[in-house]
């Protein structure tokens, strides 16, 4: 296997991470401030961290901000924005019940080997009241983002209606990610003592179609961001979750 498919499988597995800081993110921060409110100032889990982007930001607004990051490679480069980074895995949090005011996991539980240990690890280490906000990916927008398994070779891109065929068959193409309805959501916390905050979902910030064409991809945010405020919404690229343990 070449190294450039190396990355690519590496990329399927456990996704990418933000590199670089733009309106996407800075979006998605606004939005894990508000839904945080006086918890930002607070002991704050990023649960997933990558290479440490929005560990970083989230210092600057104030909270104690500990990331952790499954991978060995990204969390030594996230170490070099900041020292309270862990390499662990989500199902098996390494911090006692009660730990934190607030958690992030940004687009990670699809990439976990069990979603249901890791929602059920962030409650646990949730303080009471304290919040978990969450982004994955939303099975009703029309690509799968994340690329296919075609023939037993990964093939990386956006892949149109992927997500719209039968569960098992969708689950051959892509294995290595899952994609979630409200109802998966749903399911995942269902017994768990939190309850529902708020839920949405949202479009993205096209930044790489920006970068490349500015006046389509400007159009193309604009239109489908409005989009956020009718029924299409649920056509949108990830689900926005922020529960509250009781």
């Amino acid at each position: 296997m070449s190294p450039e498919q190396r990355d690519l499988e590496k990329a399927a597995l456990r996704g990418e991470p933000s590199y670089v800081w733009r309106a996407g993110q800075e979006r998605r921060l606004k939005m894990v401030a508000q839904a945080a409110g006086a918890r930002l100032q607070g002991q704050i889990l990023e649960n997933g961290c990558g290479v440490g982007m929005y560990v970083l930001k989230l210092t600057a607004l104030g909270g104690q901000v500990t990331g952790l990051e499954y991978d060995f490679d990204r969390c030594r480069e996230a170490h070099q924005l900041s020292e309270r980074i862990l390499s662990a895995a989500g199902e098996q949090l390494p911090f006692p019940n009660d730990s934190f005011d607030l958690i992030l996991s940004h687009e990670v539980l699809e990439h976990v080997q069990n979603d249901v240990l890791a929602a059920s690890e962030m409650v646990r280490t949730l303080r009471s009241g304290g919040r978990a906000v969450i982004f994955v990916p939303n099975r009703g927008y029309p690509f799968e983002t994340h690329g296919i398994y075609w023939r037993g070779r990964y093939h990386f891109g956006n892949i149109p209606l992927v997500n719209y065929l039968p569960r098992f068959l969708r689950n051959r193409l892509a294995p290595h990610v899952r994609v979630y309805s409200t109802g998966d959501l749903k399911k995942l916390f269902a017994g768990l003592p939190v309850r529902v905050v708020e839920k949405t979902v949202i479009f993205g910030a096209y930044d790489n179609i920006i970068a490349r064409r500015p006046a389509l991809g400007k159009a193309l945010r604009g239109l489908l961001q409005t989009l956020e405020n009718t029924p299409l919404r649920h056509l949108g690229l990830s689900h926005f979750w922020v529960i509250e343990k009781n």
